[in-house]
């Protein structure tokens, strides 16, 4: 049996294990490449983890086998690598997340085959308070990351309306993710209901292409405007994270001119990095995202978000003839703690409610962003 090499990483041993196991059997990328990968991203990744509580997407036999979420630290650790107490309501009791702050834990998160990183919006000192606000645009087949790149425009639109800048990256998988960054007080009371109204608002605009909520009878060929990732109880993949996809894609920060290039040639290979090019475009562009980070923006009152003009029609875009089929779950052993992808990636907090639509109270503040935005369009008229 090989041994496993002890290496010290900024004063830290650590003990690797398994370096030539493949984790990616179509492209036979190992897990050393993993490692070495994180290492190498190391500088622009890590920013966006510290202080952040952490849930691990961990793949011990590589990529087509199973997987698990893993969001209390294992008790394995070592003594170095920091947690952050969070109350976890539903579990009744603390859980001890992994808080990302250097290169040694990255290296030892890695070594654990967690291929994906699943970072908290907000801070792990100020748990309710997030410093950002996400879309997370999803497309139903045959949609793919075009159809995604035109919501994705039409999101930096209505933001830019409001003064407010806004970042996007691939989600490394299918989809595309819009990024604002607050930085400033606030809660996902306020974040939350606001992404709504703004799905609801692009849903009015364009129902021939988006949709806001997430039943699957409704989504083929069509983008899900996912603003229910806006809650403490949910992470959203990291930048520079890995996808646990049949080639070592990763979540990466893109130009806007990126995204409208790609929507303008109705080509999604143009926003599909893998590992090797993430690091050559880190190294030649810096981080695309680092003003998520420091930007101070507010997010407007509802009542000027009525103020919202209507967006302009685009021509229409034809769905690509080779859509990516969606994933088949995991299948998980008795006895192991392991999700299926049906179990693990069911989003379950913001349901809307199922009565119908004129049955319903119009009060709440998403309801209010769309509703008076189409009130001022017909008066417009």
């Amino acid at each position: 049996m090989p041994q496993s090499p002890v290496v010290e990483v900024e004063g830290k041993r650590l003990s690797l294990s398994n370096l030539d196991k493949v984790l990616y059997p179509a492209t036979g990328f190992t897990k050393g490449q993993v490692i070495d990968y994180y290492a190498r991203i190391a500088p622009a990744l890590i920013p966006h983890l510290q202080g952040r509580p952490v849930t691990m997407k961990r793949y011990p036999n590589g990529v087509d086998d199973e997987y698990f979420y893993e969001k209390n630290a294992p008790k394995h650790r070592p003594d170095w690598v920091k947690t952050a107490p969070i109350w976890s309501r539903h579990n009744r009791r603390h859980i001890n997340y992994l808080l990302v702050e250097d290169l040694p834990t990255l290296t030892w998160l890695a070594n654990l085959a967690s291929l994906e990183i699943h970072p908290s919006l907000a801070l792990a000192e100020d748990i309710n308070s997030p410093t950002m606000m996400v879309f997370d645009l999803d497309p139903g087949p045959p949609a793919n990351i075009v159809q995604c790149a035109q919501v994705g425009m039409w999101l930096r639109e209505m933001f830019d309306h409001w003064g407010l800048e806004s970042f996007p990256k691939t989600s490394g998988s299918k989809g595309l993710q819009v990024y604002i960054p607050l930085n400033t007080p606030t809660s996902y009371d306020v974040t939350k209901p606001f992404a709504h109204g703004i799905a609801r608002l692009l849903e009015h605009e364009h129902p021939e292409l988006i949709v806001s909520e997430m039943k699957k009878e409704i989504r083929g060929g069509k983008v899900f405007v996912d603003w229910s990732q806006n809650d403490e109880h949910k992470t959203t993949v990291s930048v520079y994270s890995l996808r646990a996809r049949e080639h070592p894609t990763v979540s990466t920060p893109v130009t806007w001119d990126e995204v409208e290039r790609a929507l303008k040639k109705k080509d999604a290979r143009l926003l599909v990095f893998e590992a090797p090019d993430v690091v050559k475009r880190f190294e030649k562009m810096g981080d695309l995202h680092a003003p998520v980070l420091e930007l101070k923006q507010k997010l407007p009152d509802v009542r000027a978000a009525a103020g919202q003009p209507a967006l302009a029609k685009p021509e229409k875009i034809e769905l690509a003839a080779q859509a990516e089929e969606p994933e088949a779950p995991a299948e998980s052993k008795s006895g192991a703690p392991r999700k299926s992808a049906a179990t693990t990636s069911k989003r379950t907090a913001g349901k809307t409610s199922k009565k119908p639509e004129s049955s319903r109270r119009t009060t709440s503040s998403d309801e209010t962003v769309a509703s008076k935005a189409r009130v001022k369009k017909r008066r417009a008229l």
